[in-house]
């Protein structure tokens, strides 16, 4: 499982019964809860001085909007369409959209479509899409709710449940399409060619992922070269002090891949960890040795912000700890692996690497 606006299991699921998830997928779900929760907390922000500003010119200040391409989207339809969970779905109108992720939303913004999105998930934090319904949170989709609302297409991916919702929605005749969550970074561009070909789009799909990757490769040209010759070791940790989740993410968490692609070592993948998140033990913190440490931010202030982090039993044993070395990205937009995702890369290398070397 990875944690992001879209938390969950990363593993493939195919069918409806594959759906109905196991233990495993049942404590993604609840930790998903917690990360839903933890949105609708008032943010925080991080840092003195001026916002860090993204290949595309936007600063982090712009981190709660999407930039839709210049061109509006002109849809040749009906399309029929590949689904994830082995059905085939067409698609004859994009009127009316519900998109059950927030990085679905994202997409679908960016594309173009703002204007035909009729609800969203507690997920879609981005200014554009606040005002609209909530239909789901957490997974937890309402199907009444979103059926009242009449859309002529509905997308998901395959952790959105529960399949009784999905089952319904698809009973009652609205083409809904089932996505593949995203991964890494490597997984961007198909998403994104995801769902501009079933909203009719594909040319303006290959705008956006080229535009997209791009603005990646221009961050990952800003990258210093390290001194020393080594990378630095990087652990990213899901806090929420109010449920008392302290959690340190392995090669699952779905951190890897930005960290790698900003020039870092993922400490908790170094260290061994092959999953998703483990416990944080001080036993586990000094195998993984991480020189900083990444946070959403309201995982951040959940704990106190740096004091109460290194209140953490290991943390202030931690190169990171002892140089209170953080660096934090909005939760609602860290683990998308989208249109923005070189607003969080961005981020991520000018804190990294910021002079000095000290976090907040």
């Amino acid at each position: 499982m990875r944690i992001s606006q879209d938390f969950a299991p990363t593993g493939p699921d195919t069918g409806r019964a594959a759906r109905r998830r196991p233990a495993w997928g049942r404590a993604a779900a609840a930790l998903t809860a917690a990360v839903a929760f933890a949105l609708v907390l008032p943010g925080c922000g991080g840092g003195d001085g001026p916002a860090p500003k993204s290949a595309s010119g936007k600063s982090s200040a712009d981190a709660d909007r999407v930039e839709p391409l210049a061109a509006p989207p002109a849809p040749k339809l009906p399309v029929t369409v590949d689904s994830a969970d082995g059905t085939k779905v067409t698609i004859g109108s994009t009127d009316r959209i519900v998109p059950l992720t927030g990085s679905l939303s994202e997409i679908v913004f960016t594309l173009g479509f703002g204007e035909q999105v009729v609800a969203r998930d507690i997920t879609a934090t981005f200014e554009q899409a606040e005002k609209l319904p909530v239909v789901t949170r957490a997974h937890d989709v309402s199907a009444e709710s979103v059926l009242s609302l009449k859309p002529t297409i509905v997308l998901a991916d395959t952790t959105t449940g529960p399949s009784e919702a999905i089952d319904q929605i698809r009973d009652a005749g609205i083409p809904l399409l089932v996505v593949e969550p995203a991964k890494g970074l490597d997984d961007v561009g198909r998403r994104i060619d995801t769902v501009a070909e079933a909203l009719g789009v594909p040319s303006a799909g290959t705008e956006l992922k080229e535009r997209t990757e791009k603005r990646i490769a221009d961050v990952q040209k800003s990258i210093p070269d390290h001194a020393d010759g080594k990378k630095p070791r990087v652990a990213f940790l899901y806090l929420r002090g109010s449920a008392s989740v302290y959690l340190l993410g392995g090669a699952e968490s779905g951190a890897s891949s930005l960290l790698e692609a900003a020039g870092a070592v993922d400490a908790g993948k170094e260290s061994g960890l092959s999953k998703d998140f483990t416990a944080i033990t001080s036993e586990a913190l000094a195998k993984a040795a991480p020189d900083a440490i990444l946070l959403m931010t309201k995982g951040f202030e959940s704990v106190g912000g740096m004091d109460g982090l290194v209140k953490i039993p290991g943390i202030a044993e931690t190169p990171a700890g002892m140089d209170r070395r953080v660096v934090t990205v909005d939760d609602g937009v860290l683990l998308n692996y989208g249109p923005r995702t070189d607003r969080v890369l961005t981020e991520i290398v000018e804190q990294l690497y910021a002079k000095g070397g000290k976090g907040r």
